[in-house]
């Protein structure tokens, strides 16, 4: 017959390995989530190869964003009067950017070093998050410093070069 204190050391057990799998799992889907933000603009950024590339002269911009003529730069690309930018701290009124085209819109996205880096904001906003998570759910500093280390770099990076 099992003792109360064998017991209790078996509960004890199980606790501690379903409060790591539930942090470890939180802290997975936490750079998961990170990855799926980043990746709706990274896409466009990154794999340029097809894509209409060009520059956008910045003319007016409203609440949400910004717009102005496209000069294509690529093969196959086609002027157009006026793409739209989203607005943010990074696009200014009179300034021209290198920009892609998202593909059947008048959309466009930041290329070149910066567009990279700013599409992937999202994923070090989710390394800073998920460090929390690792350190103090999983109790492994070392790996929650990897994880705030990478995700204070990535948006210092993006800082630096918009």
């Amino acid at each position: 017959m099992p003792s109360a204190v064998s017991s209790s050391q078996g509960a004890v057990a199980v606790l501690r390995f379903g409060r790591l799998a539930v942090m470890g799992a939180v802290a997975v889907l936490i750079v998961v989530a990170g990855v799926w933000g980043s990746w709706g603009t990274a896409q466009y950024v990154m794999l340029t190869k097809g894509r209409e590339r060009g520059t956008l002269t910045v003319e007016r911009c409203g609440a949400d964003a910004c717009s102005g003529p496209f000069t294509p730069l690529s093969a196959g690309a086609v002027a157009r009067r006026s793409v739209v930018i989203e607005k943010s701290v990074a696009v200014r009124r009179g300034r021209t950017y290198t920009v892609v085209v998202k593909p059947d819109s008048d959309d466009v996205v930041r290329s070149g070093p910066a567009g990279v880096l700013y599409a992937w904001l999202p994923l070090g906003g989710a390394l800073l998050l998920a460090s929390v998570v690792v350190a103090g759910g999983l109790g492994l500093s070392r790996a929650a410093w990897v994880l705030a280390g990478s995700g204070l770099a990535l948006l210092t990076a993006a800082f630096v070069a918009l």
